[in-house]
């Protein structure tokens, strides 16, 4: 499959558990920086995290297994929504 020069990998990520109020928007700003990706990651009001990733194919799905690996503990179900569209960040954020 081809896929136009003007479109990243990106997915939308949504962690829900014990996720607020234990570091996990702090430990995935560190796991990023071991990743060529860029995005951000918020709490929502319903006591879920959203991420929004975007960079290579394999490198998002690297990030995105690696925190999941590091924040097992806390997470009790994800939702991924993977699309591919035109860069939107330039870096990583917590918001």
């Amino acid at each position: 499959m081809t896929t136009p020069d003007n479109t990243t990998y990106h997915e939308t990520v949504h962690f829900a558990g014990h996720v607020q109020g234990v570091g996990f928007r702090y430990t995935t700003m560190q796991v990023a920086r071991e990743y060529e990706v860029t995005g951000y990651v918020t709490n929502l009001l319903d006591g879920r995290v959203q991420l929004e990733v975007e960079g290579a194919e394999r490198e998002v799905k690297a990030f995105i297994t690696a925190l999941g690996e590091r924040m097992h503990g806390y997470i009790r179900k994800t939702d991924r929504h993977p699309a591919r569209r035109a860069p939107e960040f330039s870096s990583f954020v917590i918001r």
